[in-house]
């Protein structure tokens, strides 16, 4: 079986970013390292707040990752998801063996095809049709998974004879730590995505525009068994991540608690725990003490 976070994940939440800056997300990392609770750390692939339609506070995510991984030592660190529409896949390759590096073999690549349109519109990146755009993100992934292969370690590297990104002899070095390659999550929800990740990913990260969503989870959660097993893998060696917000006061708190708690009995591997950005490290604080330690004392 590949190595993979256990339960606990934590992250500033993706569409609650308002408040945002530096130093706040610097010191809420270094109390998720100091506090020894936490198996992963997440990070958002935008550059604007996923909740508004435009504008807002957030950071780029690679470099972001880069800088914080030393706050968190001996934790995952993952992206949930990268925006296949910012990057060449290769750039985003090499940039995820940089993490796998830095992070001892533990850094999770989430990738998605790109859906927010304000930001694309702001920067003047293009956001294709749904079509097109979906093609691109399939062409992705076989970049990826080509340069995180063995073959790619040393000349004379890999070919792929691709309409969007073609690759001619590369290689990738120096190569990742991680023997299979920095581990690749998909965020597939319909057909199309839900195949692509059964054949190509490691684990699947439910959206987060759609956190606490237990009865979505369950449904693709299911349909990515399925198409699971009709790839020949085992379900139980995939991971399962869901998402939720963790508000500051007693009431939210005691609400996440118990999506926790469902999330986990819907089949759940893997819980990421947003806290809203304007909560800093107090609000990581209280998470930890009152969501994320009863976790770990019931589920270990």
């Amino acid at each position: 079986m590949k190595t993979r976070p256990g339960l606990l994940g934590f992250r500033i939440s993706a569409t609650d970013s308002e408040g945002l800056d530096w130093p706040t997300l610097d010191a809420t990392w270094s109390l998720a390292g100091d506090l020894g609770l936490f198996d992963a750390g997440w990070l958002s692939d935008h550059l604007t707040n996923a909740g508004a339609e435009h504008g807002g506070a957030n950071l780029e995510s690679l470099t972001t990752a880069a800088a914080l991984a030393g706050r968190v030592p001996g934790m995952w660190v993952g992206i949930a998801v990268a925006a296949n529409t910012f990057r060449h896949p290769a750039v985003t390759a090499k940039a995820a063996t940089v993490l796998d590096n830095v992070t001892g073999g533990r850094f999770i690549l989430g990738l998605g095809a790109g859906w927010h349109v304000g930001e694309h519109a702001q920067f003047g990146i293009p956001l294709p049709p749904m079509a097109e755009r979906f093609d691109r993100y399939e062409s992705a992934v076989k970049v990826l998974t080509a340069l995180f292969s063995d073959a790619a370690r040393r000349p004379p590297g890999v070919t792929l004879d691709d309409p969007y990104y073609p690759l001619l002899d590369a290689t990738n070095e120096p190569p990742p730590v991680r023997p299979e390659g920095p581990a690749l999550w998909l965020g597939g929800q319909k057909r199309r995505g839900i195949a692509l990740a059964a054949r190509y990913a490691e684990g699947w990260p439910m959206p987060g525009n759609r956190p606490g969503d237990v009865a979505y989870f369950a449904e693709k959660r299911a349909e990515i068994s399925r198409a699971l097993g009709a790839e020949g893998r085992d379900p139980a060696d995939f991971s399962f991540a869901a998402q939720f917000n963790c508000g500051g006061t007693d009431n939210e708190l005691r609400q996440a608690r118990a999506v926790a708690g469902e999330f986990v009995s819907a089949g759940a591997t893997h819980l990421i725990i947003g806290v809203p950005a304007r909560l800093g490290p107090d609000g990581l604080a209280r998470m930890a003490a009152e969501v994320a330690r009863p976790l770990r004392d019931e589920l270990g």
